[in-house]
């Protein structure tokens, strides 16, 4: 497995936050603010796959391109940024040795908390 940052993902979320489109939510939030399967698979469906593709900081190169496997570390609920995803984002990223999605997470994280 291959996972690089995706660029277009974190210019999206920076966007984001600038705008105020975050959610300053605790730590362990995201297991209760994840969209359920089946909404986050609904809301793919209308959006597409770019559009998904802009709330996951990472992709693996090595899944195919039209499938959830293909992307890795959501950072909110496809609406707002949620700084407990965030947060879920750098602790993964940086478990599984993915130091540029670690060190993208934490500049988000910066950015919420700045505020």
């Amino acid at each position: 497995m291959t996972v690089k940052l995706n660029e277009a993902a974190l210019r999206h979320a920076r966007k984001l936050i600038r705008d105020g489109e975050v959610v300053r939510d605790e730590r362990d939030a995201w297991s209760e603010h994840a969209l359920p399967a089946r909404k986050e698979t609904a809301w793919r469906e209308e959006h597409g796959w770019d559009a998904y593709a802009r709330w996951h900081l990472g992709i693996d190169t090595e899944a195919n391109e039209e499938t959830k496997a293909r992307f890795e570390f959501p950072v909110g609920d496809y609406g707002k940024v949620h700084r407990c995803a965030v947060i879920s984002a750098e602790s993964r990223a940086a478990q599984y040795d993915h130091t540029e999605i670690a060190k993208a997470a934490k500049e988000l994280l910066e950015l919420i908390d700045a505020d």
